[in-house]
């Protein structure tokens, strides 16, 4: 495995680079530094999906005719990367990297040519409906309905932990069109249109208080939701195939650029002096904490790398994507956690107004320290969605182990 950049590898960083530093403004990068979910205005978050799509850069994973970049599994790893370690803000998954590569695998070409350009240029925003009351990690026992009705489909049932489905132009969901058999073998995989009648939308405060345009997760409701059969991804009672192939997107993602870019933050915050003259840094309990994270954070990079060697060869990521999943998010969990311990007692209040763009409202202790209590409890869900790490771990012993 060659792990080191060629010349024109590097060349593409730095074009990266400076692509950022170009195109993600001032004021972009300073809403995305206090926000607490990663979310800001709609508005924003298009303006700079528009940016990268009219550099062609939108959809790294994208296949050439579909419009994506053309790049091999290194260059993506070197955009993903390089996006995560200057903390940009990122585009919305959604759509670009989760039902498009099920649209362009399992959808009819009326279906790619009806919603993969949308996806692309971020006019149609999707959100994910999966989780339901009661069927969190354990999602083969989703209670949602789909009854046939002429040429539609009758939907009745809910979602909960529905990330940004208040804006949300589209959901696609799992449902239940028979319960005859293994519960997987009823499963089918639809796209809804969030303005038909009978959908309600409301509102779940987390535990870190975010409210617009932060709030984040919500619980979706179908009351006789009627959806075109068109609608369907794939045959009916299918949806399982489909879903496993998507939760691949879901769990393969790149987090060393990340854990790097926050852990390069959390240390130049324990450089700070703080009011008994000392500065954090020089503590060594807390320097022996801080290098241990950045030790498995490069482990972690190492990962993804011997991940992208493989798809270099031409082989899926399969159940390695659990491991990824398990190390990424329980690291990023770290890396929170300590950002809370650098900033002390500087992390307990919790105002509302200094965290909204623009407020003329004085901070409380340094400008970094506002958003990392927020962050930390926001980030409790990490180890949680696109299921549990205790399910991942049961993926790789089965899959990988073979126990």
């Amino acid at each position: 495995m060659d792990i080191q950049y060629s010349a024109e590898e590097l060349a593409f960083r730095d074009e990266v680079r400076a692509f950022i530093a170009e195109n993600h403004t001032p004021e972009i990068r300073a809403k995305t530094a206090k926000s607490m979910t990663g979310y800001i205005h709609k508005e924003d978050h298009v303006a700079w999906q528009k940016a990268l799509y009219k550099k062609g850069w939108i959809a790294p994973n994208w296949p050439v005719e579909h419009g994506g970049p053309g790049w091999n599994a290194t260059q993506k790893y070197i955009y993903e990367t390089e996006m995560l370690r200057a903390g940009t803000l990122r585009p919305l998954a959604f759509g670009l990297k989760m039902v498009a590569p099920v649209i362009m695998e399992f959808g009819t070409e009326e279906q790619k040519t009806k919603y993969l350009p949308d996806i692309l240029q971020s006019n149609v925003w999707w959100c994910q409906g999966y989780s339901e009351p009661g069927s969190g990690s354990d999602l083969a026992s989703l209670q949602t309905r789909a009854i046939p009705d002429g040429d539609d489909y009758i939907v009745n049932g809910s979602k909960i932990w529905t990330t940004m489905a208040q804006r949300a132009d589209m959901i696609f969901c799992l449902v239940r069109t028979s319960t005859e058999g293994k519960r997987q073998e009823g499963i089918t995989f639809l796209l809804i249109d969030m303005t038909t009648p009978g959908i309600t939308v409301e509102p779940i405060v987390l535990v870190d208080q975010t409210a617009a345009p932060e709030q984040e997760v919500n619980q979706v409701f179908f009351a006789d939701v009627r959806v075109p059969q068109a609608n369907r991804i794939g045959k009916e009672n299918d949806g399982w195939t489909v879903a496993k192939y998507l939760l691949e997107f879901e769990r393969g993602n790149a987090y060393a650029g990340g854990l790097h870019g926050g852990l390069a933050r959390v240390r130049e915050m324990s450089k700070q002096e703080r009011s008994d003259g000392a500065r954090l840094i020089d503590d060594p309990a807390f320097a022996a904490k801080l290098a241990a994270l950045e030790v498995t954070a490069r482990a972690v990079e190492y990962t993804e790398l011997r991940t992208l060697s493989a798809l270099s060869a031409g082989q899926r990521v399969g159940a390695s994507s659990s491991i990824l999943k398990c190390q990424g998010s329980s690291m990023t969990q770290a890396v929170g956690e300590l950002a809370v311990e650098a900033t002390a007692y500087y992390a307990s209040p919790f105002d509302r107004g200094v965290l909204d763009y623009g407020a003329n409202v004085p901070a409380i202790g340094p400008e970094y320290a506002a958003a990392a209590a927020g962050r930390y409890f926001n980030q409790r869900k990490a180890t949680i969605y696109g299921g549990s790490n205790e399910v991942q771990h049961e993926i790789v012993a089965k899959r990988i182990l073979g126990m």
